[in-house]
């Protein structure tokens, strides 16, 4: 957690000590996002498998058109885009910033070569570089302000490349592997249920004010919370083959009316990835086909399909607050992205709360709605979270694929509730006494 947190908390400090601990992170999250992508081939940074999946190229591009559009165009006197035709190309969808190019139709853009989106990024790092080591008069805080902001983001997109290239990948009849050499977790014995009990009350939630946090997590407030009991772990695979082989995705009584429609347009009936193979249950992973393990955290799934098992189970989700409150003093860590195995592993055997971190993120029963007294920041980067806090479901904690110094407990995620693609599971809660 250091590396992002030390520079928001060093603000009032020795200005060379800032500059530089700036300088570090920049270079940190700008290589750790080109050490992702490469073991792809150059043919892998076009292709577009779905609409929400976007082709790594676009991904390496988008997150340098924001430290050119947020910074440099704002911060760096006589700075010269790399091609201004980039504007419109890589904005995702700041309409205040102008035109972009449609975001199903991203697959389409052969042009420019993956050779010249790496000429971009060096030519927006040298200028980062540059203003981030000027010592002449700036309004810093303004600049340090969008640096933190334009590094979370990048992380952000560092784990949208694995989900997107494992969903890119999955589409191509030889099932190739993102890395053929990824560790396979070490064999555990099965982790047990146990139920949590928490007394509810009066509780607190959202950014504390210590490090780094986005607008949508703010501002902190007050909620009343009921006394409820958390599952231990998520659900797992074998739990979730249960509710398949019991009819689960054909009996509409479990499922809400958009997810029930959902289930019939797009003809679900298993977890996206499952394949059945010769009698078993295989799943496409960044390494390859693996035979589904049991033990293991189901994902894949959607908030729809969560729900389902939920009343199939006869227990419903947490809510957001729920989750936070639960998680209040564990330590973040687990199976994030730095563990390396980018897939879900089986959870530790102990007491207490396992896997609230990593492996999944967790689909709660909460819409994605501002806090009490939230309010969108000026400008173009007000649109950052504002602007979709609407028809999306709020998910906690982490993935595999989510670097560890990116989370906290205060994390807000959004999807849609149709969505499958990233690593999302989720745990199971219900009424306490």
């Amino acid at each position: 957690m250091r590396r992002l947190r030390a520079v928001g908390e060093m603000a009032d400090a020795d200005p060379e000590a800032l500059r530089e601990a700036c300088i570090g992170a920049y270079r940190d999250i700008r290589a750790d996002t080109e050490a992702l992508v490469a073991p792809l081939c150059t043919e892998d940074f076009v292709i577009q498998a779905a609409d929400e999946a976007s082709p790594a190229k676009w991904h390496l591009a988008h997150v340098s058109w924001f430290f050119e559009t947020f910074i440099l165009r704002e911060y760096s006197p006589g700075y010269v885009e790399f091609d201004p035709a980039y504007r419109v190309l890589f904005n995702s969808y700041y309409e205040q910033i102008g035109a972009f190019h449609p975001r199903a139709a991203r697959g389409f853009l052969s042009r420019p070569t993956v050779e010249e989106i790496y000429r971009y990024r060096a030519h927006v790092d040298r200028h980062m570089l540059e203003l981030l080591d000027d010592r002449r008069d700036r309004p810093w805080p303004e600049i340090l302000e969008r640096l933190e902001i334009g590094l979370n983001h990048e992380q952000q997109h560092q784990e949208l490349l694995l989900t997107d290239i494992k969903r890119n990948f999955s589409v191509n009849p030889l099932r190739p592997a993102y890395r053929a050499d990824l560790a396979v977790a070490p064999a555990r014995s099965r982790s047990a249920l146990e139920w949590l009990s928490f007394g509810g009350g009066l509780c607190e939630v959202g950014d504390t004010g210590e490090g780094f946090a986005y607008d949508n997590e703010r501002p902190r407030h007050r909620v009343w919370i009921d006394p409820f009991r958390l599952a231990s772990r998520p659900v797992t695979n074998g739990e979730f083959l249960a509710f398949m082989e019991s009819g689960g995705y054909a009996n509409p009584a479990l499922w809400l009316s958009d997810g029930w429609a959902r289930v019939k347009q797009s003809e679900w009936s298993s977890p996206l990835y499952w394949e059945r193979i010769e009698g078993e249950w295989w799943q496409f992973t960044l390494g390859g086909m693996r035979r589904v393990h049991s033990d293991e955290p189901v994902c894949h799934v959607s908030y729809y399909e969560a729900d389902a098992f939920a009343t199939w189970s006869g227990r419903r989700l947490p809510s957001e607050a729920e989750w936070e409150v639960a998680a209040a003093g564990h330590t973040v860590g687990g199976n994030l992205r730095d563990a390396g195995y980018l897939h879900p592993v089986v959870a530790d055997a102990g007491e207490g709360l396992r896997q609230l971190y990593g492996d999944v993120w967790e689909h709660t029963a909460s819409a994605y709605l501002p806090y009490p007294g939230f309010h969108a920041a000026a400008g173009a980067l007000g649109e950052y979270n504002g602007k979709f806090m609407c028809s999306q479901m709020v998910l906690r904690g982490g993935s595999c694929a989510t670097p560890a110094d990116h989370v906290r407990p205060t994390y807000r995620n959004f999807f849609y509730p149709h969505e499958r693609w990233q690593f999302q599971g989720f745990r199971l809660a219900e009424d306490g006494d």
